[in-house]
């Protein structure tokens, strides 16, 4: 079964794939991911995910 968007999102922050939330969307619109920029919004969410881009870019 294939990963919703949010699950995927938090995905590719931590295998450090993007360095930007930009990065991020951009990397699931091209895997075909559905309402990107509706769902990665939000304070807390967005939060969440610069954190763990953050921490996976530190190695």
């Amino acid at each position: 079964m294939a990963a919703t968007t949010m699950e995927r999102a938090f995905q590719v922050a931590r295998a450090g794939q993007c360095r930007t939330l930009g990065d991020l969307r951009r990397t699931l619109i091209r895997e075909g991911y559905d309402s990107v920029h509706a769902q990665i919004s939000g304070g807390s969410l967005t939060r969440q995910l610069r954190d763990l881009m953050r921490v996976a870019a530190q190695g």
